[in-house]
């Protein structure tokens, strides 16, 4: 009978063995910020076309911002766009 390494860890060290864990990370937290800045356009009514105009950017670069997978996400383009439906962006370092 063969002993599954992966039995007793974490998912995360799972991730980690696999050399996926950041990726992983990577998306998850893209996704949360996708999903509030989608939020804020619903509380604020604000569409994708009048985002781009106040952002002065296109809307393509908010389609971008918008994908949960597009880990590309500069803080920049995240700082405009809360600026723009009015909040504003905090970061913060964690203990890992």
């Amino acid at each position: 009978m063969t002993m599954n390494k992966h039995i007793g860890t974490s998912f995360d060290d799972f991730l980690a063995e696999d050399g996926l864990l950041e990726e992983a990370t990577a998306i998850a937290v893209k996704r949360v910020i996708a999903w509030q800045i989608e939020q804020a356009m619903q509380a604020t009514g604000t569409n994708k076309s009048t985002l781009a105009k106040r952002m002065q950017t296109s809307r393509t670069v908010v389609d971008r911002m918008l994908d949960a997978t597009d880990t590309g996400l500069t803080l920049d383009t995240m700082t405009r766009a809360a600026s723009a439906l009015g909040f504003r962006v905090k970061v913060e370092l964690i203990d890992g």
